[in-house]
């Protein structure tokens, strides 16, 4: 029962803190304001991902790793499953409504949106990844709705950007299991890995260039007081550059959270790019 909630996948969930990170409105509310959201928001993906698993349940018996799911190994029943995801939904629902409005519907459209994505959507090549994409923008909002932090366009697009760089890099591990007679998605017809490998590098650079352009803008120049802070994006570029290898040389790319959990090269980028950022910004 307690792997269906998938602990590890919480970390994407860290993008709720970006809008406090990003404007630097570090009080001690603002902080528990966006825990209470992590760990809300957290509950619901929980859900949702019990339910992705139900609905996945024949497809994922056939995947190398996933058939070792509760589910599609049958250590845990259906009933008990989705018993499970309407326990913690509703919990999150009403908790929600309850402490913030705004935060409420951030998660109703999060949940709406992602059972459609398991039911139908999931389904259809491009759209599947576009709506994996959203989610982590909704995790933006989340943040935002509880600290009343006003989101800018460049975190908005950046993080769309990177989450659909990220998801592509997982459809290319489907491909390849594809490859080697093991389809264990119906839409993976809709991608091939010239198709995949192109939209990478097409993104890769979007992601760069836009990061490149927020640092420059004259907006967060004039907002974070600081002409310097161009000088982070050369770890952004190691950072992409390094999943780049991580998916095309090592062809790892299926589980983008385990890798970001365990790959110290990406870890090591990651500190260096946030220390980098609030050095520049702080000194």
């Amino acid at each position: 029962m307690f792997k269906l909630l998938r602990i590890h996948q919480y970390i994407k969930n860290l993008f709720i803190f970006a809008p406090l990170l990003f404007s630097f409105s570090f009080t001690l509310p603002a902080f528990i304001s966006t825990s209470i959201a992590f760990v809300l928001f957290s509950l619901m993906a929980s859900s949702i991902y019990i339910f992705n698993d139900y609905m996945d349940i024949d497809d994922d018996k056939k995947h190398p790793e996933k058939c070792s799911r509760p589910l599609a190994s049958g250590a845990v029943s259906s009933q008990r499953a989705l018993t499970l995801m309407g326990i913690l939904s509703l919990t999150v629902l009403l908790g929600s409504f309850v402490y913030s409005r705004s935060l409420f519907y951030v998660l109703a459209g999060y949940f709406c949106l992602n059972l459609a994505y398991s039911v139908k959507l999931k389904h259809i090549a491009i759209v599947d990844i576009f709506i994996v994409s959203s989610g982590f923008v909704l995790r933006l909002f989340a943040g935002s709705a509880v600290t009343g932090t006003e989101l800018s366009m460049w975190i908005i697009i950046i993080t769309f950007l990177l989450a659909l760089f990220l998801a592509a890099a997982k459809r290319r591990d489907d491909v390849l299991l594809a490859a080697r007679g093991e389809k264990t998605r119906k839409n993976i017809d809709g991608y091939n890995l010239e198709f995949i490998n192109a939209v990478m590098v097409f993104m890769a650079g979007v992601i760069v260039v836009s990061y490149i352009l927020y640092t420059v803008s004259a907006e967060v120049i004039t907002r974070l007081d600081s002409p310097h802070l161009y000088l982070s994006s050369f770890f952004v570029v190691l950072g992409v550059v390094r999943y780049m290898q991580i998916t095309f040389v090592e062809e790892q790319s299926g589980n983008p959270s385990r890798i970001i959990l365990q790959d110290r090269f990406l870890q090591c980028t990651v500190l260096l790019w946030l220390f980098s950022f609030m050095g520049i910004v702080l000194i």
